[in-house]
């Protein structure tokens, strides 16, 4: 019981010690003259368990009228968190005079809140209202748009019943006056923290200004400005007029750029922005929204917006936000470039600043303008064929601008464009400008079966590969179009080895640069370009390789693969007395065919070569050796689910190595043909010494040239008398005779022999038996005869010099008459190979 006590003394001792620790309410006393004219309303501005105490009630809101004198407290510590504050004053310019001068801060002693003071000037419309700020002056936002230091001010216009919005302005801007037609209301907006005590602004009396209002802007030095039309995003009031003064010092130059607007419906009139400036023949200037607005003014100029009488069923909204930069001139004003394009066709020149079109410049930016006239600029111009430009820039560094050009190249017919040669080369007119060349497309067009040959002579291109990059100033990208597919051929860099790529569809060639290089770079530039007839693959590459270096060759549309049935081949050359290596990237083709069937050929160019084929399902070849020029072809299937064809080889050369085998071959073959000649030489000397020899009669009927096949013959053995010979040597016809009998002479067997007497013009020219046999023998069907003259042959038959033999060879010539597809002395040799 006793230590309950205890406990209680202590809870209560230390309830009063906090009770004295803790801060009383702050209080606060507002007293209001009634000749004010100003109402304060604290109110909430978020849900919360936080009230007002007063000295009889507490409550959520407290309004202390013109006259009151109230004090009050708050709930909480922190009402800065709930609780906002407004202070509205009228001010009447109709029924007595106006408070004109500076607008103060009134009343003071206001607890530290979230604070809006509201202005309400009630003017005739046949006066006018001036808002001169002071010299932190004011710059517009956009409707959402918060000012940095959360100090705002909001602008209406108030003509009879109706309240227009001028604006939303931040401090620290160009926006010096505001002229109004009749009232205004004017709201600042201060956050608790911020201890202002000045409103920042003026009021003064104008005479009639005759329209919505006049905004007044500095801009004394290098700077951009955002502005906006009354009620903007909203419609700008029907049938009005407003007035943008700019007041800009001599030596700076003025651009003005439309970036939103829209139309209304008009009855009468017709909405227009007009411009007044000093010095200009022809003010005021009048413009459409839609038109290109004046650039490069000097000094200060005006710009006024007029709308139109709408139509009652369909209004529809004029609005319009535009900027203003101003800038110094460049360095020598009065320089400008010259670009003739008047010899080109189907070009396109876009000077534009770097990141265009995807990025546009922030409008807080210094910008570069580009101008081709006087008063004609923009961030981006587009000079097109046919003309002739001098063209000037508003810009202190060049380097941020940028040229983009296309050209087009077409052919409908074959005929008229097969032989013609295009170069693919950046025009002089671009490569002169101070500006850096960004991109260059050429877009080649032509028929379904017209395709497109690309060469490069003297420097030869690399395809781009990770194991062989580009380390040019410049590269070319090509892509093949068609309007269901794309394929990207690929990036080529100067310096590499394809000579030429052959390709279907319209190509697009573009030429992209990495650097100020190019322009020393571009001097030997050298791609060709020619339409030709239908080729059978999607594309067609020919390689010489460098001995020196490994050559890098991948399958186009890297890495996404190539296309369902697309075909893709290679022609690699191999000099004579050099080899080729190939080798694969991988060991297979990593792909599965949902339909037909993917294939890898390889085959030499040379008669009788082996083609070498792999399917999706196979390893691909192990490296080898080609010993002569050879295809790669790399023909696709349609894979499955989305796997991808993409093969990459390389290839290098090397000088060839004889083989030691083929070395002792060679000299092997030398010996034994040595040694047949001499003793067939030895022969004919022991023949001649042993037999007399022999006399010929020439008959000048013979056929001098090389006999085709046999079914070449036109005429009969026995309508031609061409295929006989008087005389013909008795070895020659049984020579093997002679070899069985062991005689001392050794005549050569299927060897015709001339003799030695007088001989006509053309001597006789037979064919060695031997070529009749290798003919027979031959396996290929096909394999055609040497080239002849168109004349009659036949075969050949020989007659001895005895009279007893010539009659025998009459009765073999009768026994024959039937059949002439068969010489008699094959028919001879024949009998004696049966013997």
């Amino acid at each position: 019981m006793a230590a309950g006590r205890a406990l209680a003394a202590l809870l209560a001792m230390l309830l009063a010690a906090s009770a004295q620790l803790m801060p009383r309410e702050a209080s606060f006393t507002i007293s209001l003259h009634k000749a004010d004219n100003t109402t304060v309303t604290i109110k909430l501005g978020l849900q919360s368990n936080c009230r007002i105490r007063m000295k009889y009630d507490i409550v959520s809101e407290l309004k202390i009228k013109p006259g009151d004198n109230v004090t009050f407290a708050f709930t909480c510590g922190t009402p800065e968190k709930y609780f906002i504050t407004e202070i509205q004053k009228n001010i009447d310019c109709v029924s007595g005079p106006c408070p004109f001068g500076d607008v103060h801060l009134y009343p003071p002693g206001l607890p530290r809140l979230n604070r809006t003071y509201i202005w309400d000037v009630k003017a005739s419309t046949k006066a006018g209202l001036e808002l001169k700020f002071s010299t932190s002056w004011l710059r517009q936002i956009e409707p959402g748009e918060r000012c940095p230091d959360a100090v705002s001010y909001n602008i209406n216009s108030s003509i009879d019943n109706a309240t227009v919005n001028i604006g939303t302005f931040c401090r620290n801007g160009s926006v010096s006056r505001i002229k109004l037609l009749g009232g205004v209301v004017l709201s600042l907006h201060l956050p608790w923290h911020l201890p202002l005590t000045t409103s920042g602004f003026n009021i003064a009396s104008r005479a009639s200004i005759k329209r919505l209002c006049i905004i007044e802007s500095v801009l004394k030095r290098e700077s951009s400005i955002t502005l906006m039309s009354p009620n903007y995003p909203l419609g700008f009031p029907e049938d009005e007029l407003m007035t943008w003064q700019f007041v800009i010092p001599p030596s700076l130059r003025a651009s003005v750029f439309f970036h939103n607007y829209s139309l209304s419906n008009c009855e009468r009139k017709e909405e227009r922005v007009e411009y007044y400036i000093p010095g200009s023949p022809s003010n005021p200037e009048v413009f459409k929204l839609s038109d290109r607005q004046p650039a490069n003014i000097a000094g200060t100029f005006n710009m006024s917006l007029q709308g139109c009488d709408q139509d009652a069923q369909n209004p529809g909204i004029l609005r319009l936000l535009f900027q203003v930069v101003v800038q110094h001139p460049q360095v020598d004003e009065n320089v400008t470039h010259l670009v003739d394009l008047s010899k080109e066709k189907n070009m396109t020149v876009t000077i534009h600043v770097e990141g265009w079109p995807s990025r546009t410049p922030l409008m807080s930016e210094p910008i570069c303008l580009i101008c081709k006239d006087p008063r004609t600029c923009d961030r981006a111009l587009t000079l097109t064929s046919g003309a002739v430009y001098r063209i000037s820039f508003l810009c202190k560094d060049l380097s941020q601008l940028r040229i983009t050009a296309e050209k087009g190249i077409g052919c409908m017919d074959i005929r008229w464009c097969q032989k013609k040669i295009y170069s693919l080369s950046v025009p002089k007119a671009i490569t002169r400008l101070p500006i850096r060349l960004y991109k260059f497309n050429w877009k080649l067009l032509a028929t379904d079966m017209i395709n497109v040959e690309i060469t490069s002579p003297s420097l030869k291109l690399q395809q781009h590969v990770p194991e062989q990059r580009c380390n040019t100033s410049y590269s070319y990208s090509i892509v093949s179009a068609t309007p269901e597919t794309e394929l990207n051929v690929g990036v080529f860099c100067p310096g590499g080895s394809i000579e030429k790529i052959q390709m279907r569809n319209n190509i697009t060639i573009s030429l992209k640069t990495f650097g100020k290089g190019f322009i020393n770079e571009s001097i030997p530039q050298d791609l060709k370009m020619s339409f030709v007839p239908h080729i059978k693959d999607e594309c067609i590459f020919t390689v010489s390789p460098n001995p020196k270096a490994k050559v890098y060759l991948q399958t186009p549309n890297s890495p996404y693969g190539l296309p369902p049935y697309v075909s893709i081949s290679w022609f690699i050359t191999v000099p004579s007395k050099q080899t080729a290596r190939l080798k694969f990237s991988k060991d297979r083709m990593g792909i599965a065919c949902e339909t037909g069937r993917a294939f890898v050929n390889i085959k030499e160019e040379t008669p009788g070569a082996e083609e070498i084929v792999r399917r999706e399902d196979e390893l691909l070849p192990q490296p080898r050796n080609m010993l002569h020029s050879f295809w790669v072809n790399v023909s696709n299937c349609r894979p499955v689910d989305k796997e991808q064809l993409t093969l990459q080889f390389w290839v290098t050369l090397a000088d060839k190595q004889l083989d030691l085998g083929i070395i002792l071959a060679v000299v092997a073959g030398a010996g034994v043909l040595t040694v047949i000649g001499l003793t067939v030489c030895c022969v004919k000397k022991k023949k001649k010494k042993t037999q007399n020899p022999m006399v010929g009669v020439y008959n000048d009927n013979v056929n001098t040239q090389m006999p085709g096949r046999k079914g070449s013959f036109r005429k009969g053995r026995q309508n031609n008398e061409s295929h006989v010979y008087a005389v013909i040597d008795d070895a020659v016809v049984y020579g093997h005779l002679l070899k069985e009998s062991n005689g001392s002479v050794s005549p050569e067997v299927d060897v015709y022999r001339p003799f030695d007497g007088p001989i006509g013009s053309m001597p006789p020219s037979p064919p060695p038996f031997s070529f009749r046999k290798d003919t027979k023998r031959s396996s290929n069907p096909k394999e055609e005869p040497l080239p002849l003259m168109d004349i009659d042959q036949d075969n050949y038959t020989f007659a001895h010099q005895k009279s007893g033999q010539s009659e025998d060879n009459g009765d073999a010539n009768k026994k024959d008459k039937g059949d002439t597809s068969v010489p008699l002395l094959e028919n001879k040799e024949r009998d004696g190979l049966v013997e």
